[in-house]
């Protein structure tokens, strides 16, 4: 453990965590001349630049990478900046990473957050909820590794809690569900004790997200340091929320946890995510197996047991049309992942043959 490690401790640091250190290449002595590397949690990620927490206080480090995200542990080198400026040189290996599909159009995926074990999935509850986005994130949350926790948001405001209540968690097997208020405090006492570890909210903007953080920050005297999350209302035309939150942050809450608040999600695309789809529709994967073919597609084949099962009852409809539309998004991007990637493989290959081919002919000349 480093020396003064009780601030690393407050955001999650542990005996494990040392012996990922302990055991790094020592990728800061190739480079730099000396192993000065101190370990450190990101807690913030500019463009090129990142906040990390290290035993002796929050550094500005150049990230060193693209990949980086909240979350991350990582081995910082020069983190005092005295001579040089602070680096981030290796990334811990994460014990869980949230990923959706890229906006940008890049073959690969786009990370949320990193080193996640509880994941507050929120929807507000005093407007039209969502259920197939729910769905949606509690696929990239199983399949990350993290546990779930699927939270109704301003249940004073909503006019029928109990049967939205009851929705959202028929559709989130495995997991909890609760209908909760930061204003007056309804449950947020058994939210708090549902969390573990690293936390991350995730939600559309108007959920209610950094009210909810501030409220649990509230709870354990967080707020008294002045980390107060900003919040706005929702737009009066549309009810839709603005985002208030525009960058990750990683904050420690109490006992070694930490709240990482991140900004509205309007796209949430399947990458990667066939077991974590597989566990939100478990009573679809049921009958799957006794489906007559094994490749069966669930469409129009005789002895499929998925059709039996929606003809009967025994699986809602809406539900199998939400876990289609999973499937079908998951597979084209997975495709569109592998096109990309050998397009790009193609690119390179075409680069340092045309390289090669100047070399050559500069020695000829």
């Amino acid at each position: 453990m480093p020396e003064n490690s009780t601030l690393l401790t407050e955001y999650g640091w542990n005996t494990t965590l040392s012996d990922i250190f302990d055991n790094l290449p020592d990728s800061s002595a190739d480079n730099l001349g000396s192993r000065d590397s101190v370990p450190g949690r990101v807690i913030r990620v500019d463009r090129g630049q990142c906040d990390v927490v290290v035993a002796a206080g929050t550094v500005r480090a150049l990230s060193g990478s693209n990949s980086l995200c909240t979350g991350d542990w990582v081995a910082v080198a020069n983190a005092t900046g005295e001579t040089e400026t602070p680096t981030v040189t290796s990334i811990f290996p994460r014990s869980s990473s949230i990923v959706r599909s890229s906006a940008s159009g890049k073959s690969e995926g786009h990370i949320l957050a990193a080193n996640v074990d509880t994941v507050v999935i929120t929807t507000a509850s005093d407007g039209d909820v969502d259920l197939g986005r729910i769905e949606r994130l509690l696929a990239l949350t199983w399949e990350s590794g993290a546990t779930p926790v699927v939270v109704l948001t301003k249940s004073d405001a909503a006019h029928n809690i109990s049967t939205i209540l009851a929705e959202a968690s028929a559709i989130a097997p495995g997991a909890t569900a609760l209908a909760v208020s930061a204003e007056t405090g309804e449950c947020m006492d058994v939210l708090d004790a549902a969390l573990d570890g690293t936390v991350a909210i995730l939600g559309p903007s108007g959920a209610g997200k950094s009210t909810l953080a501030n409220a649990l920050l509230a709870g354990h005297g967080c707020l008294e340091t002045g980390r107060v999350l900003e919040t706005g209302s929702v737009r009066t035309g549309d009810g839709k929320g603005r985002h208030t939150t525009v960058t990750r942050e990683l904050i420690p809450f109490s006992g070694g946890r930490t709240l990482i608040d991140t900004p509205g999600l309007r796209g949430v695309g399947m990458w990667n995510a066939a077991e974590g789809i597989e566990k939100t529709f478990p009573e679809i994967e049921e009958f799957i197996s006794s489906c007559r073919f094994s490749d069966c597609a669930h469409n129009s084949e005789p002895g499929c047991a998925v059709l039996g099962a929606l003809e009967s009852g025994d699986i809602d409809e809406r539900r199998l049309r939400s876990y289609r539309k999973l499937q079908r998004e998951n597979a084209w991007n997975a495709a569109r992942s592998d096109t990309r990637l050998q397009a790009e493989r193609a690119r390179e290959m075409k680069v340092l043959s045309r390289r090669i081919k100047d070399h050559y002919r500069g020695r000829r000349q």
